[in-house]
Order: C-alpha cells, then sequence, then structure tokens
C-alpha cells in the first residue's frame, strides 16, 4: 500500500495546479493521471493569462505537470477503479494496488458529448468544430457560424456567439421542439432542423451534409450538447450533487464528505483553465490547513 497525505484524482489544470500547491506546502502529493483531460483538446488558447501569442493545450499540461513534478509531486498514469472512505482518511485502488491518502481533491472533470458524425475528432483537432464559446469567441469574429444543439441549451449558446457574428445558424438536432420562430428571429439566430448526416473538412471550413442531402458551409462549428460530470466515484461516498448534477461544494471547495474535495469541471458549469485553477488553489490550501489541524498545528482560540 502507497501512503500520501494527499489523492489527486485527475491531472487537467486544475488537479495539476493542486498538486503544485500541496507539494510546495511541503506535502506527500500523489497524482492519479486517467488520461486525456478535456484540456488536450485545446488547438490553441489566446484566452490562457500570461501567453497572448497564445498555447496549446497539450503544452499547457507539460508545463503544469513539469511544474507539480518540480517540487516532489507523483503523477501516475492510471485510474482510480475504486474510493473508499475509512478512519484514517481513504484508500484508493490504482493500477492493481491500494493507495492510502489522508485526503483527496477530485478534478475529474467532464466528459463533452460530441457530435455522433464521422470526422469529428478530426475537426476538433483542426479548430473547426469547438467546445467552448466562452474560449474561442472571439475567433469566430465576423465569421459563418454553426451551432449544434438538441434542447433550450443550443440557442443560448448561438444568442452568446452573436456577440461575435451576424451570421449565426442552430441546427436543431433534438427530438423536443426546436426553438420558437420568433424568438430566433429576435434574436438573431437562422435555425435549421434535422440531423447532421456527415461533416467534411476543407482546408479552413466545415461543410455539413443535412436536410436530406442539402449542403452548408461554416467557418466555424460548436457543439452545444452539453457535458457528463465525472462525479461517480464522489456519488458512491455520498456526495451531495448540486441542481446540474455537478459536485456541490463549499466555499473552500469542500464536498459534503469529510476530507474530499472538488475542483474545476466537476464542480460548477463555467468550464475554464483560470476557474479550475483558482479553485484549485483555494481547496489545496484548505487541505493544508485541515491537516495541519489534526497534526496539532495551529494556534488555539
Amino acid at each position: 500500500m502507497s501512503r500520501v497525505d494527499v489523492l489527486v484524482i485527475g491531472a487537467g489544470p486544475g488537479g495539476l495546479t493542486a498538486a503544485t500547491y500541496l507539494a510546495r506546502f511541503r506535502r506527500s502529493v500523489l497524482v492519479a493521471d486517467g488520461g486525456k483531460p478535456r484540456a488536450c483538446w485545446i488547438p490553441v488558447s489566446h484566452n490562457m493569462p500570461g501567453f497572448p501569442e497564445g498555447i496549446t493545450g497539450e503544452d499547457i499540461l507539460k508545463r503544469m505537470t513539469a511544474q507539480a513534478e518540480e517540487y516532489g509531486a507523483g503523477v501516475e498514469a492510471g485510474r482510480v477503479a475504486a474510493l473508499e472512505a475509512d478512519a484514517d482518511g481513504f484508500v484508493a485502488r490504482l493500477n492493481g494496488r491500494e493507495v492510502r491518502a489522508r485526503a483527496v481533491i477530485l478534478a475529474t472533470g467532464v466528459a463533452d458529448r460530441k457530435p455522433p458524425i464521422p470526422g469529428v475528432d478530426n475537426a476538433i483537432e483542426r479548430s473547426l468544430v469547438r467546445i467552448c464559446p466562452i474560449c474561442d469567441g472571439y475567433e469566430a469574429t465576423g465569421k459563418a457560424v454553426a451551432v449544434i444543439g438538441d434542447d433550450a441549451m443550443g440557442l443560448r449558446e448561438a444568442a452568446f456567439l452573436r456577440t461575435y457574428s451576424d451570421r449565426v445558424t442552430l441546427i436543431h438536432v433534438g427530438d423536443g421542439p426546436p426553438p420558437l420562430p420568433e424568438e430566433a428571429e429576435r434574436l438573431g439566430v437562422e435555425v435549421l432542423t434535422g440531423p447532421v448526416e456527415a461533416l467534411r473538412l476543407r482546408e479552413d471550413r466545415a461543410t455539413c451534409l443535412t436536410w436530406g442531402g442539402a449542403e452548408r458551409s461554416f467557418d466555424h462549428v460548436y457543439s452545444a450538447l452539453g457535458t457528463t460530470p465525472a462525479v461517480e466515484l464522489a456519488v458512491r461516498l455520498g456526495a451531495r450533487r448540486a441542481d446540474d448534477g455537478r459536485l456541490a461544494v463549499d466555499d473552500h471547495q469542500a464536498t459534503s464528505v469529510p476530507g474530499l474535495w472538488a475542483v474545476g469541471d466537476v464542480v460548477r458549469g463555467l468550464n475554464q483553465i483560470a476557474v479550475a485553477t483558482a479553485e484549485a488553489a483555494v481547496a489545496a490550501t484548505a487541505v493544508h490547513n485541515h491537516l495541519r489541524r489534526a497534526e496539532g498545528m495551529v494556534v488555539r482560540d
């Protein structure tokens, strides 16, 4: 059995930031890297603080991993298969062995519900299909933009993208009724209905084939199909969920399970690296102080 002060589950920006803080607090910390965090999908980020020229998601993760390891954090590839709480903290099953931790930070993120069409992964890598208008809507300024949605979120995202372009089309693919025509017209959003039958990629455009073979081309296609939060480990421990299905936390990122904290996309809907890293700083500091109290290393009132 491995023993650490803190186990961080998830090696995205939130988890790696928490690991860096904890290692600099001189805590023993292990990061379980389940592979392919959401940030790795970023072709180039232009709203990452400190990188005005832009930076790829891969480079962000490489830099943050190196920083955590520089101060002694361990990063191990593998998914936590089970997590249980006991009187001494937590026991996790990782790569066929048990890891005991006094506290756990969950940074497990969310999984995007990508459009079920051939070639979508390649399109995301080329930034022709996008998943975050808050991150990169600026780059769609003046462009022809399509939003694929299956519920009210689709129209909300299309309306948000009107900040940048007056050529925004919502492709409604859901079984439910499409947005009211008068509401879409008020927002300046064109609405088309029907399944996206294929996605062709040109040098700098995505061509959607839909509506019985009719063809439309767009500079960017956004997926507004939502996400699925990775909350299973926490829910099995009895952690409370918020109304949106993500984990409910307090002002210090603590869940309803003693000794369990959560940060990043698994917590709230604004899926931003800056938000995840800020939450990680708060959580890591709270965890360190929690452990100091257990060690009797705080001034008594």
